[in-house]
């Protein structure tokens, strides 16, 4: 999921929301994290938009807490 930085007001309410603590206001992003502030950007653009709670993958518990995923991001979801 991207949240695109052009419609967010940040007003903050999806920072609770996220299950595994991966969103950050653009300036407290880690600096591990910081490539992923273009990403995100650029896949806001590309990918459907989310519009209410959503049933989690199957892997989401096994993979929440595991670090350097980055090779599997896929461009083209679903």
């Amino acid at each position: 999921m991207a949240i695109d930085p052009d419609e967010c007001i940040d007003c903050g309410a999806c920072e609770p929301e996220c299950p595994t603590s991966a969103i950050y206001a653009q300036e407290d992003v880690p600096e591990k994290w910081s490539e992923f502030v273009e990403l995100n950007a650029q896949y806001a653009k590309a990918w459907p938009s989310v519009s209410g709670k959503q049933t989690p993958l199957p892997t989401a518990e096994e993979f929440k807490a595991v670090e350097g995923k980055r090779d599997q991001l896929d461009p083209n979801p679903g």
